[in-house]
């Protein structure tokens, strides 16, 4: 086998220096007045209706476009006030429909005075496209506008106000108002879209008082409102517009079945310098044999009293992160024992989500030394297909604000009579690892759930061996051992692995994170599996950390800080002037989110292009031609294609009977490149970390490290070799505790 390698080398960053040039129709696509027309009359209606409702201030607007729209196709002339405004600032909310193929939905808050100028600026150019153009522009005569062939009244010239508003109403089905969906909940955590007042305010004007510890921390725009206010909310009309999202709130844990044994007694060593896992559960029982490797602190009410049950499940989870391999012969890892900081926040029946947000925030500040979170709380209610949970988005932020990560259940469904249903919170948290079930035949447990999240996401991350009736988990509990299945069970022993790669091999969250999902690819051309995700992760540590012989597998990390971040110096050793290979790269990255964007969800997208250098160019592996300018790709096809604005990439070459080896161009090296984007313009480039795992198969199965290391040494990369024993043994001398003599 080969060793991981780590390379540490210099990345070049450049500011995109590419402009988007005049906006265009199309080719072949055509505008009439007549759409012009019905666009302004919605309008004019919606206007109506806000200037008689005043509670917000202004407008709540929804575009529907004709499809999943890029950030550049969005609307630019309406909504603008003649440049006095950005559209795209405005936005509060965005979803896809429910009819496939998905089209987005884009919910604006603007002035009556910003609505009122749109309405005219339509008026404007109906009166122009139906004196000069007959009622029908087409991309040739916008081309000839652009192209100064055709004169346009100054007013409407500027700016290409005109060009603007024709591209605009191009895009843009209709404008309606959007409201909520679905039911409220008898108390639910609402989220209201953003608007001109405080939601304090305008809950106040329809007789609703909130405090302040029923709105959430860092979003002011999200409350916990009771049954008697959530239906004063649904009765009120005006109200029913401003509900961005709206979640139960009262969570369900998923059933979890525990087969009791009597046993209970237990050897386990004193524990010295091992790690700490963070575990967010229900309470632990400080009497079972491993208690000494648990510091536990409760977050429940001071008055709450646990019973029996309620140490059933934080006890279990406790007891698979610190003595999963001794309790389970048959998944030893290698990773050996860890110590735990296990947080109860939750007893084992119903919860309030809200609580345990608030509860979750103030763990991890408490907790700044710890890395890796466990997180096996599931509800049982499934996601919705528009929005992000609440338990979700703080996750998210915390994992974006904080150098850590949660690996988190899948959660489960024991009603054998339905067929799959989605996810529930909080494993629609993007930024955290999501673990999914199966037996340990390897096909998927029968009380899995399935994604993706917000009709695009690919959620469940990854799998593992959760249990089943052929074969269950064995744990510790406060009753002694118990045989249990569950996504529950899956999840922390993956967060033994995280937590490995972390701590002790030193390796970032972004390339751990990589590394993980990276060794349940491998290279099976099953492709991603709503079930499994993206595959099954190897039980022991080494089959994440080492490769065939015919492999070379390597990491790299860097931060993305301006458009492109590359290194074009990637020397891959040749054979009889051919590249023998096929290859294979995952990207990890942590970016912020903006839950009121509902379906645009992630603020930050990193592309990902490598493969072969020829003339400055990287000839990618997985043709990807969003970024490099070789030719137009639509948005929904750089969404699905190319995992656009999803925070794990994956590309990589199949393995077939017949694969050759590929040209050596002039340079001799191979390159990568990651170009970053923001989806609002309000957002600033701030600095972004990603992790890279890339592996070179050599097709006729040599073994080519030695020469890969060589030649990189040569160019410049400093090459770490990831060896377990060497690392443990670093890891045991950072770790001695130093006793100067007195």
């Amino acid at each position: 086998m080969n060793d991981l390698l780590q390379l540490k080398g210099t990345f070049q960053q450049v500011k995109n220096s590419v402009g988007f040039g005049y906006p265009e129709l199309p080719p072949h696509k055509m505008v009439e007045a007549k759409h012009l027309r019905d666009l302004k009359l919605q309008l004019i209606n919606i206007y109506k209706f806000w200037e008689t409702n005043t509670i917000i201030g202004g407008a709540l607007v929804s575009v529907y476009y004709i499809d999943v729209i890029a950030k550049t196709r969005r609307i630019s002339a309406c909504f603008s006030n003649r440049r006095k405004d950005e559209p795209n600032n405005s936005i509060v909310g965005a979803k896809y429909t429910d009819i496939k193929p998905e089209k987005h939905i884009i919910t604006h808050f603007i002035s009556l005075e910003t609505l009122q100028d749109t309405i005219q600026l339509l008026e404007e150019c109906i009166q122009l496209l139906e004196q000069k153009f007959n009622g029908v522009i087409d991309y040739i005569q916008i081309k000839e506008i652009n192209d100064k062939k055709i004169n346009i009244p100054n007013e409407l010239k500027k700016n290409s106000l005109f060009v603007r508003v024709i591209i605009d109403a191009y895009y843009v089905l209709k404008f309606d108002n959007e409201k909520a969906d679905g039911a409220l909940e008898e108390q639910s955590i609402i989220t209201f879209y953003r608007t001109k007042y405080p939601i304090q305010e305008i809950l106040k004007t329809v007789g609703i008082e909130v405090p302040d510890h029923n709105i959430m921390e860092g979003d002011n725009n999200t409350v916990l409102l009771n049954a008697n206010q959530v239906k004063i909310l649904q009765k009120t009309t005006p109200m029913q517009y401003l509900v961005s999202m709206a979640s139960p709130d009262m969570a369900t844990l998923s059933k979890k079945d525990f087969d009791f044994k009597d046993e209970k007694s237990f050897d386990i060593p004193d524990p010295l310098d091992e790690p700490v896992i963070g575990v967010i559960d229900t309470s632990f029982d400080k009497n079972v044999y491993f208690s000494k490797w648990v510091k536990s602190e409760s977050y429940l009410a001071k008055d709450f009293i646990p019973s029996d049950e309620d140490y059933f499940h934080g006890t279990a989870i406790c007891s698979i992160i610190v003595d999963g391999p001794a309790l389970n012969k048959n998944l030893d890892d290698g990773c050996g024992r860890f110590k735990v900081k296990h947080s109860a926040v939750s007893d084992s029946s119903k919860f309030s989500s809200f609580n345990i947000l608030q509860s979750i925030e103030n763990i991890v500040a408490k907790n700044k030394d710890i890395k890796v979170w466990n997180l096996s709380l599931g509800a049982d209610f499934p996601i919705n297909p528009n929005f992000i949970s609440p338990e979700a988005d703080i996750l998210d932020r915390i994992q974006y604000e904080n150098d850590v990560i949660f690996v988190i259940a899948g959660t489960n469904n024991y009603n054998e009579d339905s067929k799959h249903k989605k996810i529930g919170a909080p494993a629609d948290s993007i930024n955290g690892l999501v673990v999914n079930s199966v037996k340990f035949d390897k096909t998927s447990a029968r009380y899995t759930r399935e994604g993706p999240v917000l009709s695009f996401f690919n959620k469940p991350d990854v799998s593992y061996f959760g249990g089943d009736k052929d074969g269950k988990i064995t744990v510790m509990t406060n009753n002694g051992l118990a045989h249990v299945e569950g996504t529950s069970l899956a999840a922390p022993w993956i967060t033994r692995k995280m937590a490995y790669l972390i701590y002790v091999l030193g390796l970032t969250r972004e390339v751990a994170k990589a590394l993980i999902i990276d060794s349940a690819i491998g290279w099976s051309n099953h492709g991603y599996s709503p079930t499994i995700g993206h595959g099954i992760v190897p039980i022991r540590i080494e089959e994440i950390i080492t490769s065939q012989n015919s492999e070379i597998k390597f990491v790299l990390s860097n931060t993305s800080k301006m458009y492109n971040t590359f290194n074009y110096r990637l020397p891959v050793p040749i054979n009889q002037g051919k590249y023998p290979y096929v290859a294979r790269a995952t990207m990890c990255y942590f970016p912020s989110c903006s839950r009121n964007q509902g379906v645009d969800y992630t603020d930050s997208e990193l592309d990902i292009s490598f493969g072969r250098v020829n003339n400055n160019k990287i000839v990618t592996i997985n043709n990807n031609h969003q970024t490099d300018g070789e030719g137009p790709v639509y948005e929904i096809d750089a969404r699905h294609h190319y995992r656009k604005w999803d925070n794990t990439k994956v590309i990589k070459e199949l393995i077939k009977d017949n694969n050759r080896p590929k040209k050596v161009y002039s340079t001799k090296l191979w390159g990568i490149s990651i170009k970053s984007k923001e989806r609002l313009s309000t957002q600033k480039k701030g600095e972004l970390n990603f992790g890279v795992v890339i592996t070179l198969k050599e097709i006729n199965g040599v073994n080519r490290i030695n020469e890969f290391i060589h030649q990189c040494s040569l160019n410049g990369w400093i090459v770490n070799r990831i060896n377990i024993e060497n690392q443990v043994e670093i890891f045991a001398k950072a770790e001695e505790k130093i006793v100067f003599d007195e």
